[in-house]
């Protein structure tokens, strides 16, 4: 049985093309070596298998019956990593693999092979990425992803209490360092003994390309430095961008902001992300058009977005690294009491961007999203945050991927919507909801109110689409000028005030 599993594995491998005929003895040896066996007896007739997930689950289940691995989520991660990363090729051999299709095929075939491979190794669990719920929401703005987010793993409390065990470590010094490559993990950090990078130089920096292990959209990949070093955004910024964007056309790139709330939740580790995918804020129109003085070869406006963003494009990247020095400059020390922007209170910065780059039409663009992190008593998690009212939601930072229409939600959310359906169904008394559902009652009580229509048969698409909206409001909250009479006006103060 064990021994047919392990042949299954190879086979995998050899269909994938992570490993080659030549390579089937000596990796079936060091599966057996990584399993703590030390013999094999060759299964009759042909091996076939299902699937990757059935065949470590095969392995891993033995392991732990065995006593070689623990019995706990994160110990079976480990484990699983550890198989995978037998059957993944050393880097040299990737990069090679890499460029030589970047160079003879194009950088579309380049990321095209990467990304499979990346999946191939298992690195993308492509098995719990499918159990992420997914779908669109129309709203004023254009279509908003939506997406609750079930493949990143949730530690089981024996996998928890591991971790707290293990002992502290401050190698690799966070999950973005380049020194994650082959590592093997431990009870408090993932095994990266299948992850691969591809280096990259932008701005004449040392960067890395990766994919992202839990894929939000297509090709959601993550772009590093090679250094570990805080975020920041400066001039430096929106060069290392359109360098990317130059390398790979068919790639957008961005940047979460540099400030807490309304930065990405990894600011220590100056990063990037982006992917082959077009967002709802990359479709929409320029509402406003604007010339910025000195800039008139740049077509620049404002963007009809509920979050503040400034869309520049031209031919010369140079032009829109200029350009957006200036703005985000003029941005970081600009005021307006009558919008509630404050660059600063006693001393402390509010005010950055989330810059976003891309091909478009053979010309370089940038989106700028203006940000403010100031709080209140009122606001106490941020006055351009989602507000009280929605965190039976979203209550976390809205990041670059938000910003730009795509809502990650907490997997929380698929057990409370399929009981809040039943609950709204049986048109239960929000009294008489249980206690997880509470926080859902006003909202509850407000669809069945616009929906009395609501059935078993409908439920589930109106709960959806009341998400969406919900999103759509969250972005308004987030946006720093709102789209009212006086929020444009306070826009147009700011983009006059760029001199």
């Amino acid at each position: 049985m064990i021994s047919t599993a392990i042949q299954q594995l190879v086979n995998y491998g050899l269909d994938t093309g992570l490993i080659l005929p030549d390579d089937e003895i000596y990796i079936r040896n060091q599966l057996l070596m990584t399993m703590q066996l030390d013999d094999f007896t060759a299964p009759e007739g042909e091996v076939c298998y299902t699937d990757l997930e059935s065949i470590l689950k095969t392995l891993v289940d033995d392991a732990v019956a065995r006593g070689v691995c623990e019995d706990n989520s994160t110990a079976r991660d480990l484990f699983d990593t550890k198989l995978m990363g037998v059957l993944t090729p050393r880097p040299s051999i990737v990069r090679a693999n890499f460029e030589e299709r970047y160079e003879s095929e194009g950088p579309q075939a380049a990321t095209d092979w990467f990304y499979k491979f990346s999946q191939d190794t298992d690195y993308i669990r492509r098995y719990r990425i499918k159990r992420d719920l997914k779908w669109v929401t129309k709203t004023p703005y254009g279509d908003l992803d939506i997406t609750i987010n079930l493949s990143k793993p949730e530690k089981d409390p024996k996998a928890i209490a591991a971790a707290k065990l293990a002992p502290q470590s401050a190698y690799p010094k966070c999950q973005l360092c380049a020194e994650n490559e082959g590592y093997a993990g431990r009870m408090n950090h993932p095994a990266r003994e299948n992850h691969r990078i591809i280096p990259l130089t932008i701005n004449d920096s040392a960067w890395n390309l990766q994919y992202s292990p839990y894929v939000y959209y297509n090709e959601h990949c993550i772009v590093f430095n090679n250094q570990h070093t805080p975020m920041k955004i400066e001039r430096a910024t929106f060069r290392k961008l359109l360098d990317f964007v130059g390398l790979f056309p068919h790639y957008f790139v961005g940047s979460n902001a540099d400030l807490p709330i309304v930065g990405g939740s990894i600011l220590s580790h100056d990063h990037f992300q982006g992917g082959h995918y077009e967002f709802a804020m990359a479709k929409a129109p320029v509402e406003k058009k604007w010339v910025f003085p000195g800039f008139e070869d740049v077509d620049a406006g404002i963007v009809h977005w509920p979050m503040s963003c400034i869309r520049l494009t031209s031919e010369d990247d140079a032009r829109l690294v200029e350009l957006a020095d200036k703005i985000l400059t003029a941005w970081r020390g600009y005021s307006d009491e009558k919008c509630f922007i404050f660059a600063e209170t006693d001393g402390e910065p509010h005010n950055t961007i989330t810059p976003i780059a891309r091909m478009r039409d053979g010309k370089y663009q940038l989106d700028l999203v203006l940000r403010n992190n100031i709080t209140t008593p009122e606001h106490p998690l941020g006055v351009f945050h989602p507000h009280a009212k929605l965190h039976h939601i979203k209550k976390e930072n809205i990041g670059l991927i938000e910003v730009m229409g795509l809502a990650v939600l907490p997997s929380r959310l698929k057990k409370e919507l399929f009981e809040l359906a039943d609950a709204l169904v049986a048109r239960t008394p929000v009294s008489q909801y249980p206690e997880e559902l509470q926080k859902h009652a006003e909202w509850a009580e407000d669809i069945l109110a616009r929906h009395p229509e609501l059935n078993g048969d409908t439920v589930h698409l109106i709960l959806q689409d009341e998400v969406g909206h919900v999103f759509a409001q969250v972005l308004a909250d987030a946006g720093v000028y709102k789209m009212d009479e006086a929020g444009r006006a306070g826009f147009v103060r700011f983009l006059a005030s760029v001199q």
